[in-house]
């Protein structure tokens, strides 16, 4: 009997073998695409990893302008506060105050306009016999830093 003749060949690193690529749906669960120290991507079994545990919140200490404030803030309502008792006590007095100036401010316009007709009416009553005296000035400049010269002539 004849023998069939075989041939081994061995597989050598210039020849790439190319295996169908699996599309990445095709993974299944747990198994992903690595590289290894080699370059050569293979599929593995990677450990499921835990989600990081959230940070511990650290307290902070307050700071110096929130403690200032948060003092401030009732010293600043009770000055308010104390503000508008003081403005109810004297709103009586501020009212009468104003009227008092009013008041002021009328008897300034009386004197304004009744003191001059007073002089007046008390010149013509003290009668024709009565002379009066007028002056007249005149006053002439050369110049306009000259010297001023002036005559008054009364009448």
């Amino acid at each position: 009997m004849h023998e069939p003749t075989y041939e081994i060949t061995t597989l050598t690193p210039q020849q790439p073998t190319t295996h169908p690529a699996m599309l990445p749906t095709e993974i299944p669960p747990g198994v992903q695409m690595v590289t290894l120290p080699g370059g050569i991507r293979t599929l593995a079994y990677t450990p499921t990893q835990a989600p990081p545990a959230p940070p511990v919140p650290v307290s902070q200490p307050i700071p110096t302008w929130a403690k200032t404030t948060a003092l401030l803030t009732p010293t600043i309502g009770g000055g308010v506060a104390a503000a508008g008792i003081g403005l109810s006590y004297a709103a009586p007095g501020l009212i009468a105050m104003s009227e008092a100036l009013w008041a002021a401010v009328a008897l300034i316009a009386a004197a304004a306009i009744g003191v001059p007709a007073l002089l007046r009416f008390g010149r013509s009553a003290a009668g024709p016999g009565r002379d009066t005296t007028h002056i007249t000035q005149n006053i002439t400049a050369s110049g306009m830093f000259g010297k001023a010269n002036g005559t008054i002539n009364h009448r």
